[in-house]
């Protein structure tokens, strides 16, 4: 098997991944064609798909409205040894509804965490309305997914 194959995380291993990671790095293509980077919290449709929200006028949404390709990033680890990651590749689509806003406000806030009751959903929701107002939400499909853990090589390269 290629080195490639050896330290690939499996679907489950990536999930597991994600749940534990609070930020993902978000890169849009900038208005001069440079990179644009920045941390996002994200939640997880069962899916797949991954969301985010931010400010509606922000130089995301700006960049996304121009080419809506991107690359989202996780990664970790001190030592070479310890590196983990999973970059996701695909095109992001803005949505501009409050109800998708606060499904991924409280989907970010509460990942990795057993499933809320509904009247603790509702009461979210109501909580989070106001920044919901202001906010649109990012939805990405992952068209194309790599990832590493270093860790399955068990010290030897």
């Amino acid at each position: 098997m290629s080195r490639r194959g050896l330290i690939q995380m499996s679907d489950d291993e990536v999930r597991a991944y994600l749940n534990a990671s609070k930020t993902i790095i978000l890169t849009s293509n900038g208005p001069g064609g440079y990179p644009h980077p920045m941390p996002m919290w994200f939640g997880i449709d069962q899916d797949g798909t991954i969301r985010m929200t931010t400010f509606r006028a922000s130089q995301k949404v700006s960049n996304l409205k121009r080419d809506p390709r991107v690359s989202l990033l996780v990664e970790s680890g001190e030592e070479y040894s310890e590196l983990m990651g999973v970059v996701f590749y695909g095109k992001a689509e803005v949505i501009d509804d409050i109800d998708a806003v606060t499904k991924t406000l409280i989907s970010a806030s509460t990942r990795g965490q057993p499933p809320l009751t509904p009247e603790a959903r509702e009461g979210m929701a109501k909580v989070m309305a106001k920044t919901a107002s202001k906010r649109v939400c990012i939805l990405l499909k992952p068209e194309r997914v790599v990832s590493w853990d270093h860790r399955k090589l068990g010290g030897t390269y």
